[in-house]
C-alpha cells in the first residue's frame, strides 16, 4: 500500500516557501496524509516542465511535483517511490499477482516502471495494464512525449481522487486521500475506473490552468483496438445473459452437491484457492510469533472462506489474526434495559420501568456480545476443528462509546469524498477494526491480554454477495421480475463496484499503514463466475439461507465448514453494532 500526491501548476501560481498560499498549504497536508500509508519509505520529485521548441507564444513553464509513499510488501531490496528514470517519472499505489512475471525477490512497482518506460505512449500503457491482474491506481509521466498518464484498476480496488483546475483554484491534483470536507479547497472527486486518462502538458501550458482544463483530459480506452495481444484484465466481463427455465430443478439442502453443480463448485473452490494464494505469498516475513496476514473476521461465510483458503498457503507455524470489531452502542443498549418502547403503545410506554433487581435499578454490563462477535466465536471453534494446527489469534476489538466519537470526525475526514450515514457506520467498523488494536484469550476462560495485530496485509470478504447474489434486492428483483431482473441486477452489481465501496475503504484500512486485499474481487474470479448462468451462483425459490449465494455455500459444505455454510447475510455495521447509535436515520441520508 502506499501513497500518491501529484500536483501541476502553473510556474507563476508557485508561492516561495515563506508564502504559501493556502492551496499549497493543502498540498502539504495532503502529503502528510498521503505519507500515514506507506511508513516505510516516502519521497518527492518536482519536475519543472517547460514549452519544447517552436511551441506556440504565450505558453508558460509547468511544475510537476510528485510525491510517494511506501508500504513495502514485496521484494527484499528497499524501495523508494516515485520511481525515476531520465525525467520519467511512477507513483504506484498497488500489487500485480498475475500477468507479469513478479519474483518472490523483486518489487512489481519497479518492475512495472520499466515497462512502462518502453510502452509506445498511451495505447502502449493501456495495454501493458490491461495484461496485469491486481489492484492499483497510478500517475506516470512520460517525460519525452510530456504527458501524464493516470487511472486505477477496472474494479476501483485503490482509492484515487482527482482535483481538476478552476480559475479560482488552479491546481490539477491526484491524490490516494483528500484533507476532508472541511476547508478544503480541492473538490475531489473518484477517478473514473472505465479510461486510462492522459494530459498532455504542451497543451496545458496557457496562462491559465484552470481554463478550460477539462478538454485536455483525454481518455485511452482500456481495450485498445490496435492491440493484437489478447487483454485478460482491461475490462470487466459481462454477465451471461441466459434465462433458465421452469424445468431448471432445486437444492433440497447443501449435503449433496447436484451434478448440474459439481463442476461449478469445483472450480469455484479453485478459483478462490488461487486468488488466497496469490494474495498471501510474498509478503515479508516478520518474527516468527507475529502474524503477517489478519483477516475482518464476522464469522460469516465470507470471512470463514478467506480463513480456509489462507490456512492452505500460509506456513502452519505462523498464526494468523482474525479481527471481530464488536461497538458499546447507546440505543441498543437502551432497548436492553427499557425494552422496545417504541413498538408499545403511549399507555404502556408510560408504564414501563426499568427493571429492577433486588430494589435497584439493573447496571448495563457493556459485554460487547454483539452478533459479529457471537457468530466469529462460534466459527474460531470450527476454524480449529476444520484447520487444526493453526494460532488463530481471534482478535476482540471493543470499542466503547466515548471512543467512537472522538474517532468520528477523523473517520468523516479519511473516508471524504464519501459522505453518508452508512458510508460513516461502515467507515466506523472497517478503521476501529483494521487498526487491530484489541485483547486475545488462550482459552474462553482465561483473563485477556492486550494485543495489537502486527499484520499489515489485510484479507476481506467484500465481493461475495454482489457476485453470488447474497443481497436481499436480489431476491426482491425475482419476486418483482423473474430471472431476468436477478441478471439484470448482477451486472448492476458489477458495474457499481468501483465507485460504491473501494476507494473509501481502502482511504479507511490504509490510513493505519496498512493494506486490504479483496480475494472475491479477483479479475479472473469475477470474469468466471460472470460465465456461469445465473441458477448455478443463486435460487432465490429457496429459503434465505440456501437460495442466496447458494455456490459458495455448496463449496464451503463440501470443504468441512458446515456451520459457515448456513450462515445467514448480515451487513457489517448491524453485525458489529456500528450503525444508528443514537437512533434511526437512512443509511443514504448524507452527513
Amino acid at each position: 500500500m502506499c501513497g500518491i500526491c501529484v500536483s501541476l501548476c502553473g510556474a507563476q501560481d508557485l508561492l516561495p516557501p515563506s508564502e504559501k498560499s493556502e492551496l499549497a498549504q493543502a498540498l502539504e497536508h495532503l502529503k502528510a496524509t498521503n505519507a500515514t500509508r506507506g511508513p516505510d519509505r516516502q519521497n518527492g520529485i518536482r519536475t519543472v516542465i517547460s514549452p519544447q521548441p517552436f511551441a506556440a507564444s504565450g505558453q508558460q513553464d509547468l511544475i510537476l511535483d510528485c510525491f510517494a509513499s511506501e508500504l513495502q510488501l514485496r521484494g527484499k531490496a528497499a524501495i523508494t517511490q516515485p520511481h525515476a528514470q531520465n525525467g520519467t517519472i511512477l507513483c504506484w499505489n498497488g500489487e500485480i499477482f498475475d500477468g507479469l512475471e513478479v519474483l518472490a525477490h523483486e518489487n512489481d512497482g519497479a518492475k512495472l516502471f520499466q515497462e512502462m518506460c518502453g510502452a509506445d505512449g498511451g495505447d502502449g500503457v493501456a495495454e501493458l495494464l490491461g495484461r496485469i491482474e491486481g489492484p492499483y491506481a497510478f500517475a506516470f509521466y512520460h517525460a519525452p512525449s510530456q504527458s501524464l498518464y493516470f487511472g486505477r484498476d477496472p474494479l476501483g480496488r485503490r482509492s484515487l481522487l482527482v482535483h481538476r483546475p478552476t480559475t479560482r483554484e488552479p491546481y490539477f491534483v491526484l491524490s490516494s486521500v483528500s484533507n476532508g470536507a472541511e476547508n478544503d479547497p480541492f473538490l475531489f472527486e473518484e477517478v473514473d475506473t472505465g479510461f486510462i486518462f492522459c494530459v498532455r502538458l504542451s497543451d496545458a501550458m496557457s496562462s491559465n490552468l484552470g481554463a478550460d482544463f477539462e478538454s485536455r483530459i483525454h481518455t485511452i480506452p482500456r481495450a485498445s483496438c490496435k492491440s493484437n495481444r489478447e487483454l485478460p484484465y482491461a475490462i470487466l466481463a459481462q454477465v451471461k445473459k441466459d434465462i433458465p427455465g421452469e424445468d431448471i430443478p432445486g437444492v433440497a439442502s447443501l449435503d449433496i452437491v447436484p451434478d448440474y453443480l459439481q463442476a461449478s463448485v469445483d472450480r469455484l473452490i479453485a478459483e478462490l484457492d488461487k486468488s488466497v494464494q496469490l494474495q498471501v505469498q510474498y509478503i515479508p516475513p516478520r518474527n516468527p510469533d507475529e502474524a503477517r496476514v489478519a483477516i475482518l473476521f464476522s464469522g460469516g461465510i465470507d470471512s470463514t472462506a478467506l480463513c480456509y483458503f489462507a490456512d492452505r498457503h500460509i506456513p502452519k507455524d505462523e498464526p494468523i489474526d482474525l479481527l471481530n470489531v464488536a461497538f458499546e452502542n447507546p440505543r441498543k443498549i437502551k432497548v436492553q434495559i427499557e425494552g422496545n418502547t417504541g413498538a408499545l403503545p403511549k399507555h404502556l410506554k408510560r408504564e414501563r420501568k426499568k427493571p429492577q433487581l433486588n430494589g435497584h435499578a439493573t447496571q448495563y454490563d457493556t459485554s460487547y456480545m454483539v452478533p459479529d462477535r457471537l457468530s466469529g466465536l462460534e466459527e474460531l471453534e470450527e476454524l480449529r476443528r476444520v484447520c487444526p494446527g493453526r494460532a488463530w489469534n481471534f482478535v476482540e476489538v471493543n470499542v466503547p462509546y466515548d471512543e467512537t466519537q472522538e474517532a468520528k470526525p477523523l473517520v468523516e475526514s479519511t473516508m471524504f469524498p464519501s459522505r453518508t450515514v452508512m458510508d460513516l457506520s461502515l467507515a466506523l467498523a472497517l478503521w476501529f477494526a483494521s487498526r487491530g488494536i484489541g485483547i486475545i484469550k488462550s482459552t474462553p476462560e482465561a483473563e485477556p491480554k492486550p494485543y495489537t495485530s502486527t499484520a499489515r496485509v489485510l484479507l476481506n470478504g467484500l465481493g461475495s454477495d454482489e457476485l453470488l447474489g447474497g443481497y436481499g434486492r436480489h431476491r426482491s428483483a425475482f419476486n418483482s421480475g423473474g430471472w431476468p431482473a436477478v441478471v439484470d441486477e448482477l451486472q448492476l452489481e458489477i458495474d457499481r463496484i468501483p465507485m460504491r465501496n473501494l476507494g473509501r475503504d481502502d482511504r479507511i484500512i490504509s490510513s493505519h499503514g496498512k493494506e486490504t486485499r479483496h480475494p472475491f474481487l479477483s479479475l479472473d474470479l469475477v470474469a468466471f463466475l460472470a460465465t456461469l448462468p445465473v441458477y448455478h451462483k443463486m435460487d432465490p425459490r429457496l429459503q434465505v439461507g440456501l437460495g442466496d449465494k447458494l455456490l459458495l455455500r455448496l463449496a464451503m459444505k463440501k470443504v468441512g465448514l458446515d456451520l459457515a455454510s448456513s450462515r445467514k447475510k448480515r451487513a457489517m455495521q448491524f453485525g458489529s453494532h456500528s450503525a444508528r447509535m443514537e437512533g434511526e436515520r437512512r443509511g443514504d441520508v448524507p452527513l
